[in-house]
């Protein structure tokens, strides 16, 4: 019962900051002090955002697919590997710094090649997505398997329980919520990796119109698609926090 009063009240500072700062940026932009076509107000933002609602809605559709597909590979590809690095030494010394070294190129100098490679269609944003979206999964499936109870390994294999059994009944369900703490990174790259690819060779997507609202100078149309992304990834994120609690009812925090 206190836990989720706290929760509510957390809730409840949350959106009473997000309020404040929207009273002050609609003040600020009613007053003058900063040119509407700098920074649009909150209700500039708001009628962009119903009057071009269907044009939107259109590009969403294109990106949460291109998201979908990258999100779904990085996954199976994060759990194979991490499967692989756990099971054998030698692949997680041959591959771990490999995976690492994955996240310290720029996705931005990642894009235009891929682009390049596999041309404008979804191929290319699908591959960038993969890239961004399997390391969290990876890196949080090993630490949850690495961290597993070693008394509880030994007690599996006393009793004549192989690596398999190991793996279903002690290893797995340890590495849950890891794995749910990097799916939750992992969703809101999906969208924003979607976004940077799109930004950078396209036909449709909210990263294109971002790109051809920008070059018509229309940044309340910009602000209306940048809202548009974040409510994206939170409702993304929220998905997998129920997702969790379906998987994991043991788990009450």
């Amino acid at each position: 019962m206190k836990r989720k009063s706290q929760n509510i009240t957390n809730k409840i500072w949350s959106c009473s900051a997000i309020v404040v700062i929207l009273i002050v940026w609609q003040a600020v932009c009613s007053l003058g002090w900063i040119d509407s076509f700098m920074l649009p107000s909150p209700i500039q933002v708001v009628q962009a955002f119903i009057k071009e609602f269907p044009t939107l809605m259109e590009h969403s559709f294109v990106t949460l697919a291109e998201a979908f597909w990258g999100l779904a590979l990085g996954i199976a590809l994060g759990f194979v590997m991490a499967v692989l690095m756990d099971q054998f030494e030698a692949v997680y010394k041959a591959f771990y710094p490999l995976i690492v070294l994955t996240q310290t190129v720029p996705t931005v100098a990642i894009a235009p090649l891929l682009v390049l490679w596999f041309g404008y269609e979804m191929t290319p944003k699908v591959i960038l997505i993969v890239i961004t979206t399997f390391f969290p999964i990876a890196v949080g499936l090993l630490n949850g398997f690495r961290s597993a109870d070693k008394d509880s390994i030994h007690l599996l294999r006393a009793m004549g329980a192989g690596r398999w059994q190991i793996f279903r009944y002690i290893k797995l369900p340890g590495a849950m919520s890891q794995f749910f703490a990097g799916l939750r990174i992992s969703a809101s790259y999906a969208v924003v990796g979607a976004v940077i690819s799109e930004w950078l060779g396209g036909f449709s997507g909210l990263g294109v119109y971002m790109t051809r609202v920008k070059q018509a100078f229309a940044f309340d149309k910009m602000f209306a698609v940048i809202f548009l992304i974040s409510i994206i990834s939170l409702l993304l994120m929220k998905g997998v926090d129920y997702l969790q609690k379906v998987c994991m009812p043991w788990d009450k925090e």
